[in-house]
């Protein structure tokens, strides 16, 4: 199979869909992969890397769409990307489409097969392919937070982890997932008063567990949620539904109830987001106040550590990637359920349960596609 990788467009997205290792993968198998020049600038790898590891450098984008059977990315594809996809094509990414009705349409017109990473499931319910950028979103979502925390940038001037004399700054991670996990990690490690909430009682005792006395944990109800996020310094959105468009769990009624020049940092924007107020910003222009409270809603957060990134995500992607390239889209579904749950829209079919119900289109079972 033809497989290409281009530059990503999206603001401040340095991140590449196909490391020089990847292709070296991909043409040890016998495929033959087309990369956009300049694709792996963002993380370091030049056109002669990839070279060198089998690929062909092709002049712009225009080039790989039209002549690959298919497209490798990390963002979901842009206007003008999508533009160029057709019918037959596999789009292989993170598509988020629940809140993204306007994508959606357009990859329905364009007959694509898309297969969307973040619904891409393991064994228990897990989302391999989503967990790794989770975990840079978690971690980075504290660093961000403590950043739009400093007076400079809006916030109320506090140092997440205090010092001897002046307590630390509080911390309510709403959700503990994978991205609430490596948050709370990181805010702990800061020396931050950190509380995590969830609806889960086993995931309360497997976090409890875990950071013992270092975290507390409080079952997610409107009284729990409320009284945490209005005493925190700092909240971190976690929150999410595979597929489907996060819950508005902080309500613009609370905003008034918080500290002025609290901060809250919304990793679930990609699905929409988990605050009433949220709306995506980008790394240019990371960060808006909404009656006095600091909103950090940056839809590509890992993507400003694009190398840790881009490496983490080729390790979870690339098998797949191999299993399609190896076997055909269909053969490769039918074969393996966990990746057959990836597949969001086929043919002008949406065929993903919640995109469908969440955007008002008829549901088409994978199961009918590709049996």
């Amino acid at each position: 199979m033809r497989v290409g990788t281009v530059k990503e467009i999206k603001n401040h997205e340095y991140r590449v869909g196909l490391t020089p290792e990847s292709v070296r993968e991909l043409v040890a198998h016998g495929h033959e992969v087309w990369v956009e020049t300049g694709a792996g600038l963002g993380i370091g790898a030049t056109d002669s890397e990839y070279v060198v590891a089998g690929g062909t450098i092709q002049p712009d984008a225009k080039t790989v769409f039209d002549a690959c059977e298919m497209i490798v990315k990390v963002k979901e594809p842009q206007p003008q990307e999508r533009a160029m996809l057709r019918e037959g094509q596999i789009l292989y990414t993170y598509l988020h489409l629940a809140p993204d009705p306007e994508q959606t349409a357009d990859l329905v017109k364009s007959g694509v097969t898309a297969i969307a990473y973040e619904t891409v499931t393991g064994p228990h319910g897990s989302l391999p392919l989503l967990k790794p950028m989770s975990q840079v979103a978690g971690r980075m979502s504290i660093q961000a937070g403590a950043t739009a925390l400093e007076k400079a940038h809006g916030g109320r001037g506090v140092l997440l982890g205090g010092v001897p004399g002046v307590m630390p700054g509080k911390v309510a991670v709403i959700g503990g997932g994978v991205v609430g996990f490596n948050a709370a990690q990181m805010a702990v490690g800061l020396g931050a008063d950190v509380t995590i909430l969830d609806r889960d009682p086993e995931v309360l005792e497997r976090l409890g567990n875990h950071f013992e006395s270092r975290a507390k944990t409080r079952f997610s109800n409107e009284a729990n949620l409320h009284d945490s996020v209005c005493e925190a310094d700092l909240v971190i959105g976690a929150v999410l539904i595979p597929g489907a468009a996060a819950p508005k769990l902080v309500t613009r009624a609370m905003l008034g109830d918080m500290k002025k020049g609290a901060v809250l940092v919304d990793v679930a924007i990609d699905q929409g987001g988990c605050f009433e107020t949220s709306h995506p910003t980008t790394h240019a222009d990371p960060t808006f106040i909404v009656d006095g409270i600091v909103h950090y809603c940056v839809a590509n957060m890992p993507g400003a550590v694009a190398r840790t990134s881009t490496y983490a995500l080729n390790n979870v992607t690339l098998p797949h990637a191999l299993r399609i390239a190896e076997k055909g889209w269909k053969a490769a579904l039918s074969e393996n359920p966990h990746l057959a749950a990836g597949l969001n829209v086929h043919a002008g079919k949406v065929t993903y349960a919640a995109v469908a119900s969440e955007l008002g289109y008829a549901y088409t079972p994978v199961a009918e596609i590709v049996d």
